[in-house]
């Protein structure tokens, strides 16, 4: 159950008492069914609207079957029984479209039977749809809980015949019970439209509803529509009433009327004075949401006695029916009211209020229209109609109850000025307001009205606040009046703008502009008709034809279709294949050439227009540019009939086109024609075609001889052969029969902007075709026109933009069609570009300044649209107002008053009065202002002041503004004594007025600063006196602080006569505009003291005298612009500068950049010179030295230099003579000044010095030379490496080295590559000071450069290479010998100068025998001897360049010192052992040669210690002494060997082997025994032997020497491996005075340094005692 609608809970009564028995009985049945059925929104889900259309057919399917005998004749009855229910029924106003409804039901039953099937299926569905939608219904209700709106489904299901149905009334307890919703027959309505709520709250959130599921409806899905009503303009039917019918009804129009009339009786018994009551509203209209032009009704009860009268407004404005007939309809029957609005539209959204009122009082109703439009595809008849139903989202508008959307266009775009070929843009910022949002607006952009769609050529953007269209390569297609059109819902803006294309810059100079709008008309299989535009230009040479081009869609290569050049702008192209697509393009020529190409059209198919036509309806691919034609297999052939319609549809000097229509007679397959010709009043007939046959229905004749009468007619054939000829077209003249029109006439410009003029013009007589109209304008004198536009306009007005402002200038007009240009029309009349003028804007804000008893003073502010001139005048006009209603206007002031303040005398005292103001310029009074207030008129009395008036701004910079405003006319009862200004920010609240100034001012204006840019202000001024402070004057209109661009202001100048003058200029002004300047803000009326000179847009005051008197603001305002004004301020400092620069300016002298100065220049040359500021073409110079006058010549050359104000003299050599003073004077005009410069003594001889150095230096640079001088550096590998930059080389230049003045000798010789010469000196050291010279020399001449390197030049570089040296130092390594532990680093090499010293613990070390230090070779060492735990510790060794100190650090400590200490000991131990091992020093030979015979006797010294043990080997076997070889060992040293004869048995190899507990060692001794007759090739060495003979023998040898044995030689393998860094031992010797030899190896990848240990000997034998 749900609850009832508010309007008829409260008013259940209502409908009862007036509702006609017979139709109560019928809502009695209606709520009964309506119980059975499955109740359905109104607003149904998208599965109830696809079954909707069904749906209500089988509504009134159902309707039919129950009714279709009898609804044809009850229609009648139906009719007359809603015509009388309609005198008592609220739902009157629908009661003439039930009416309408029933006959079109009745037209429609016999259909509707035959739907009748299809209702059991769609009911089916439809329960099934409702009970879906049920599940939903609740999340979509949004505050429709307690008023769900549920409706029937849509079958009106009323009975054959009403029946009597007793009245019942519902008791009061039951009144607000929940009840069935039963539907007003007053509605009249099949379904009732959703959005009655019983809040307005309810009714938004019924709108935010519609916002959330706008997307869902939006797509279409769930609105169908049923076409079951009929428009109520289709005509009526009438069917014959049944006798029964007409009785029945009779019999109720009689019941009716009786009751009607004992209503009216009863009533009138009464006594009225006790029932008079104020009105009431027993049902108040509701608010409609509707579909666009559609009608609502809005209705309304109201009781109340006396009868109320009821008024209608719209907005709170009264309804006048007269105004708007046909608009509105207004009805009063039996206390039902109604307004209705037909066709309604976005104008009518209001809120509409009904008003009733009698003697009792008054009482208003208020309800709200809302009129949508539906942007789906719904036919619009239907919208019309009223009997469909709508989804809830459909009706409530896009915003809630809001009305329309405000749209504002900021930062517009102008008139556009553009070129062919260029990128052009147009955009606009879009505001809107409310701001909704997912609802977006529709962008559309216009051209000429129509609209644009996007292409190649034109883009369109929208961010969502700005609007662009952007013309990718713009043409002269495209000129013409752009509108951008904003639509937001159901209302829309546009903001428009011209935008110009000219011609593009023509290829051959001369030729004429490109045609433009190029069509392709009437394509056919093999022809097409290109038509074209001409173009408005001609290159100054008349244009005489055009080329067509053609290209097939797809490829790139154009053809010329026309050999000769034609005139008129149509030419049929033949030739075509097809089911191909073209492009066109078309070039105009003249004598100059061929112009540019013209836009490409857009492409065409050559096609039959009936295929083309099908593919359009049935498109079966996309489109790819070509078409494929296929034919129908033909049947059997028939001889085609004749063609029909044969006639020429254009003719020209150069064709003619005919036209014809295919036979009736054809067969199935295709025909083609052959089209004939002949001269008129002849029968020679030719086949024009004799070759191809024709396939399209039109074709072009060409070579047809002008001025004579062609006949034509034409034949149709196929496969059975060639039919009977068509009717020959009567005689065709060939020749042009469209004519070029005639020129227009009567130019008429007229006067619209500052830059843009309207010219009209009417048209040619007997002007036929009409492309347009090109409009040519010229500068008065000049003789040169400009085409105005580009684009052939059509009608007779146009606007000329992008003219100057103030020039004159003429126009003149051609017309043109396809026939070509006329001739220009003559030239209009001069006029000068101003803006036109027209009456001013009303005043505005009227306020009484003073009232007494019979006059009233009135003050106004100045309209702000003057009318593009200065206003005249102001006419008041005034009027009475007695009980509130005003009378009639009377004039105030016959003669125009100028001030802003008038009074109005003859008032009435204590009368009430209304004022306006009207104001007049040139153009005329304009519209007068809107009534004041009502003010009365009476004497003041108060004791403060009135308000003061006219308050105004001007100078308004963007921190900054000077205020204005003129004293009150009523003062008070005492003097004013000053003023206050209050100020405040625009959209502020009244509390946030501040006071601008704390104490009183004197003065009537007030440069107010400190204004925040960008931010709006308004102003009031109060006055004061002795009484207090009186009324503030009316607010300022609001002004925002802002500097506007082209700002300019007041400039104060002295010209060259000493002249003071301020200057200001405008480029804003109008042609009305007028420069007035004021002191201190008040006009200048003494001209005593000023001249006041205004030219153009230029305006000069020039002080006659400056003096005390002219102290002040002074202020100049431009008239007729918005606020150009500017003031300046002269105090006494300015003044004392301006009178100063005043007379500098009368007496002048010529500024100097510059006194005279001198400098030396390259070559030695002497220049004196000197610069002025300024210089004009007649400045001259004079040169005087020591008080006599030089002259350009031999010695001097002088020059002037007025651009750069230069004045220089040049001396080629500087000589003893020429010291003195050298002065230069000036003079240009009467300006003078000189610049004097001395020369003598020291400053003379070195200037005189430095000049010969120069000289010198230039021509020592002219040959080869040093550009930088010879230097040293010190290398990477701290070598030293001389070098010097030299230029002007050759490769015949030698470099030579010498050092002490003895030549170098290098081996490389320079080739100069890189201008720098060098010389490397490996290891400096002292012996390389001295003095060294670097010569360059060729056929040119030399130069030399020195370097000294002795004393202190040497000692930097070797601070230098030492500083080097000392980066270049290792770290510190530990290493141990036979002596003790060595702590050494190396460096690149080593120099006496750099100094070394050790540290052991921070403590300097005092070297010793035991502890010294030394270099060998590139190693650093320290040796401690004997080491002793006392030497452990951190050791640094410190490098001292000269400068800076160098340190490295080990520490030798821990571990690191007992591994070194260990492999000390293990080689101390093995230097014993070398020294006292067993060893043979010498004596014996290698090999031994001996005859035979001979004695041997061989001896050596052994050593060792213990003394060793002596044997000897005989080739490798143990050998002892016999009688023949006696082997002696004597002294524990000395070894013989002796055999007195040899023999070759002796010959062998002989071993000495030397043995004690340190080693063995073997010495090797081979002995030869030769006989007498043998030869030896041995190196021979003789020795004597027993002092016999001589015999030769080799002395070196190598001896065997075994000192350890195997595991002793192991150890001594093993490296040592302390911590910090690595040990090398070197085993020695242990004699102490023999030097061991290093053998360093470097490893460059660690940087650490090994030695490689070797057993050393001794340097010389030693003597073994």
């Amino acid at each position: 159950m749900m609850s009832l609608p508010f309007y008829q809970r409260h008013h259940d009564h209502y409908d009862r008492a007036y509702r006609h028995k017979a139709l109560q009985s019928t809502v009695s049945q209606y709520q009964k069914e309506t119980k059975s059925k499955s109740a359905v929104y109104a607003q149904g889900s998208a599965a109830y609207a696809r079954g909707s259309a069904a749906y209500r057919h089988a509504s009134a399917a159902d309707f039919s079957l129950e009714s279709s005998a009898a609804y044809s004749h009850g229609s009648s009855a139906h009719n007359l029984e809603s015509a009388a229910y309609s005198y008592g029924s609220t739902a009157y106003d629908h009661a003439a479209v039930q009416s309408k409804r029933s006959a079109a039901y009745s037209l429609d039953s016999e259909a509707l039977s035959k739907s009748s099937a299809a209702y059991s299926h769609g009911s089916e569905s439809i329960n099934k749809l409702a009970a879906a939608y049920r599940l939903g219904s609740e999340t979509y209700g949004l505050g429709l809980k307690d008023s769900n709106l549920m409706i029937e489904d849509q079958s009106y299901k009323m009975s054959p015949k009403a029946k009597r149905a007793r009245q019942h009334l519902v008791s009061e307890d039951k009144e607000n019970e929940a009840i069935d919703y039963s539907v007003p027959i007053f509605t009249g309505r099949e379904v009732n439209i959703s959005g009655i709520t019983d809040t307005e709250e309810e009714r938004i959130k019924e709108s935010t509803a519609y916002v959330a599921k706008r997307n869902l409806f939006a797509t279409g899905e769930g609105v169908s529509v049923s076409k079951v009503a009929k428009s109520v303009s289709e005509e009526e039917h009438h069917e014959k009433k049944s006798r029964k019918v007409a009785i029945r009804e009779s019999a109720e129009r009689v019941a009716l009327k009786k009751t009607l009339e004992d209503t009216q009786a009863f009533h009138k018994k009464l006594n009225q004075d006790k029932l008079l009551h104020p009105p009431e509203f027993v049902i108040e209209p509701r608010s409609h949401t509707i579909w666009e032009k559609q009608n609502v009704k809005f209705h309304c009860t109201v009781a109340g006695w006396p009868v109320p009268r009821v008024t209608w407004y719209k907005n709170n404005v009264p309804i006048d029916v007269q105004a708007h007939p046909g608009k509105y309809t207004i009805e009063n029957r039996y206390g039902l009211h109604s307004l209705e609005i037909s066709t309604c539209d976005f104008d009518d959204i209001a809120q509409y209020r009904a008003s009733a009122m009698n003697v009792k009082g008054e009482v208003s109703a208020y309800a709200s229209l809302v009129v949508k439009r539906y942007k789906g595809e719904i036919d619009a008849s239907h919208l019309h109609a009223g009997t469909f139903s709508m989804p809830l989202s459909l009706g409530v508008t896009p915003h809630g109850f809001a009305s329309r959307f405000e749209i504002k266009f900021i930062d517009k775009f102008e008139v556009t000025f553009g070129r062919e070929g260029e990128t052009m843009s147009l955009g606009c910022t879009v505001v809107i307001s409310p701001d909704i949002k997912r609802f977006k607006p529709d962008i559309e952009w216009y051209r000429n009205g129509v609209l644009i769609t996007p292409s190649k050529w034109v883009q369109m953007h929208w961010t969502g606040e700005r609007a662009s269209l952007t013309l990718t390569h713009a043409n002269k297609e495209d000129e013409g009046l752009y509108t951008l059109r904003v639509v937001m819902g159901e209302y829309y803006e546009e903001y428009s703008g011209y935008v110009f294309v000219r011609d593009a810059d023509a290829e051959i100079p001369g030729a004429p502009g490109a045609p433009l709008d190029v069509q392709c008309l009437d394509a056919n299989k093999d022809y097409v008709i290109v038509s074209w535009k001409q173009p408005a230009v001609d290159g100054g040479n008349p244009i005489l034809g055009y080329f067509i081009d053609r290209c097939e869609v797809g490829t790139t290569h154009w053809t010329q279709c026309n050999e000769t050049p034609v005139k008129f702008a149509r030419f049929p192209v033949t030739g075509l294949i097809e089911g191909r697509s073209y492009i066109f393009r078309v070039r105009a020529v003249n004598r100059a050439g061929v112009s540019l190409p013209s836009r490409v059209s857009e492409p065409v198919a050559a096609l039959d227009p009936a295929d083309r036509a099908r593919l359009r309806s049935h498109p079966s691919a996309p489109w790819t540019g070509q078409i494929i034609v296929t034919e129908e297999e033909p049947a059997e052939g028939v001889i085609p009939g004749p063609p029909t319609d044969l006639q020429v549809i254009e003719a020209t000097k150069n064709y003619v086109v005919l036209s014809w229509k295919p036979p009736g007679q054809r067969g199935h397959e295709g025909i083609m024609y052959f089209v004939e010709k002949c001269i008129a009043g002849t029968e020679d007939w030719q086949r024009v075609n004799t070759e191809i046959p024709v396939k399209s229905p039109r074709f072009a004749v060409f070579d047809l001889s002008e001025g004579k009468s062609y006949c034509f007619r034409v034949r149709c054939c196929n496969s059975a052969g060639i039919g009977e000829p068509s009717e020959a077209t009567e005689a065709t003249v060939v020749d042009d029969k469209l004519d070029i029109p005639k020129p227009p006439g009567r130019i008429m410009p007229t006067r619209n902007t500052d830059t843009s003029v309207v010219v009209t013009w009417t048209e040619p007589p007997d002007a036929k075709e009409l492309v347009g109209y090109y409009i040519e304008s010229s500068v008065v004198g000049s003789g040169h026109w400009e085409p105005c536009n580009n684009n052939p306009v059509k009608g007779t007005r146009f606007i000329c933009h992008g003219l100057v402002n103030g020039e004159k200038y003429i126009f003149r007009v051609r017309a043109v069609n396809a026939a070509g240009l006329s001739e220009f029309s003559q030239d209009s009349e001069p006029i000068e570009v101003q803006a036109a003028i027209a009456a001013p804007s009303p005043p505005y804000d009227i306020t009484v300044l003073e009232s007494v008893r019979d006059s009233m003073v009135l003050g106004w502010k100045q309209p702000k649209a003057t009318g593009g001139t200065e206003i005249t005048g102001y006419y008041v006009n005034y009027r009475e107002v007695i009980g509130g209603v005003p009378g009639k206007w009377r004039e105030a002031n016959i003669k125009a008053v100028s001030e802003r303040a008038y009074r109005i005398e003859n008032l009435k005292e204590n009368m009430v009065y209304q004022f306006q103001v009207a104001a007049a310029n040139l153009a005329g009074v304009g519209t007068p202002s809107l009534p004041s207030k009502p003010f009365k008129c009476e004497e003041w009395t108060i004791a403060v002041p009135g308000p003061p008036h006219d308050v105004t701004y001007t100078e308004v910079r963007k921190d900054s503004l000077v205020l204005l405003w003129k004293e009150p006319v009523y003062t008070g009862r005492s003097p004013i004594a000053g003023y206050y200004i209050d100020m405040k920010e625009t959209e502020a609240k009244e509390e946030r007025w501040r006071s601008v100034n704390e104490k009183p001012l004197q003065k009537k204006f007030l440069k107010i600063a400190g204004l925040t840019e960008g931010v709006s202000y308004v102003f009031r001024v109060r006055a004061t006196n002795q009484a207090g402070v009186g009324r503030p004057s009316d607010i300022t209109d609001p002004v925002v602080a802002e500097t506007r661009p082209g700002t300019k202001e007041v400039v104060v100048n002295v010209d060259d006569d000493g002249v003071i003058s301020l200057n200001f200029e405008c480029d804003q002004m109008s042609p009305n505009s007028k420069f007035v300047w004021s002191k201190n803000y008040e006009p200048i009326e003494d001209d005593s003291r000023l001249d006041i000179d205004s030219k153009g847009g230029k305006s000069k005051a020039v002080f006659k005298n400056l003096g005390e008197d002219d102290l002040g603001i002074y202020s100049c305002v431009v008239t007729d612009t918005d606020g150009v004004s500017s003031g300046y301020t002269i105090d006494e400092e300015e003044m004392k500068r301006l009178l100063a620069l005043s007379h500098e300016h009368k007496f002048p002298t010529i500024p100097l950049a510059s006194e005279l100065a001198v400098e030396i220049l390259e070559k030695g040359e002497v220049r004196f010179w000197l610069q002025a500021e300024k210089l004009s073409g007649n400045a001259k110079a004079n040169f005087v030295f020591n008080d006599k006058e030089i002259f350009n010549g031999e010695k001097y050359k002088m020059k002037v230099d007025q651009h750069t104000g230069l004045v220089e003299m040049i001396m080629d050599k500087l000589e003893d003579k020429d010291e003195g003073t050298y002065t230069f004077q000036l003079q240009d005009g009467k300006a003078t000044n000189q610049s004097s410069l001395v020369l003598i003594g020291d400053v003379f001889k070195k200037l005189r010095d430095e000049a010969e150095f120069q000289r010198k230096e230039w021509h020592r640079k002219q040959g080869p030379h040093f550009v930088d001088q010879l230097g040293w550096e010190v290398t990477d590998e701290c070598n030293v490496m001389l070098k010097c930059k030299v230029a002007n080389i050759k490769k015949e230049t030698h470099i030579v080295w010498y050092k002490d003045t003895r030549e170098i000798m290098v081996d490389e010789e320079h080739d100069f590559k890189d201008g720098v010469c060098t010389l490397l000196i490996s290891e400096f050291s002292k012996k390389d000071t001295g003095i060294y010279e670097v010569i360059l020399k060729d056929d040119r001449g030399k130069d030399i450069s020195e370097l000294k390197l002795t004393d202190t030049a040497f000692a930097d570089l070797m601070n230098e290479v030492c500083r080097r040296i000392a980066l270049s130092a290792t770290d510190l390594k530990i290493q141990s010998t036979a002596e003790g532990i060595r702590l050494y680093s190396f460096v690149t090499y080593y120099v006496e100068d750099l100094r070394v010293g050790w540290v052991h613990n921070d403590t300097q070390i005092r070297f010793t025998d035991r502890v010294k230090t030394g270099v060998t070779g590139e190693q650093i060492w320290l040796q401690i001897n004997e080491p002793t735990p006392q030497d452990k510790g951190k050791y640094t060794m410190e490098l001292f360049d000269g400068k800076t100190g160098h340190k490295k650090t080990v520490d030798l400590s821990g571990q690191a010192f007992d591994e070194a200490f260990a492999e000390f000991q293990r080689l101390k131990q093995a230097a014993i052992a070398e020294k006292n091992r067993a060893r043979v020093l010498g004596g014996l030979p290698d090999v031994v040669t001996i005859q035979e015979g001979k004695a041997l006797n061989l001896s050596c010294t052994v050593w060792g210690d213990p003394t060793p043990e002596v044997s000897w080997l005989k080739n490798e076997k143990s050998f002892v002494s016999d009688a023949n070889c006696i082997l002696k060992f004597e002294a524990g040293k000395n070894v013989s060997f002796t055999i007195s004869a040899v023999s070759t048995h002796d010959s062998g190899k002989y071993s000495l082997v030397v043995k004690n507990k340190y080693g063995t060692e073997t010495s090797d001794v081979t002995v030869i025994v030769i006989t007498v007759s043998g030869q030896t090739d041995t190196a021979k060495h003789t020795v004597s032997i027993s002092g016999q003979s001589q015999n030769n023998i080799t002395v070196p040898k190598k001896k065997k020497a075994t000192t350890m044995s195997k595991p002793q030689q192991e150890k001594e393998k093993k490296d040592i491996k302390p911590h910090v860094d690595e040990i090398i031992a070197t085993e020695e010797t242990s004699d102490s005075k023999e030097i061991p030899r290093v053998e360093k190896e470097k490893n460059t990848e660690n940087n650490q340094q090994t030695e490689k240990k070797t057993h050393g000997k001794a340097a010389a034998a030693r003597t073994v005692p």
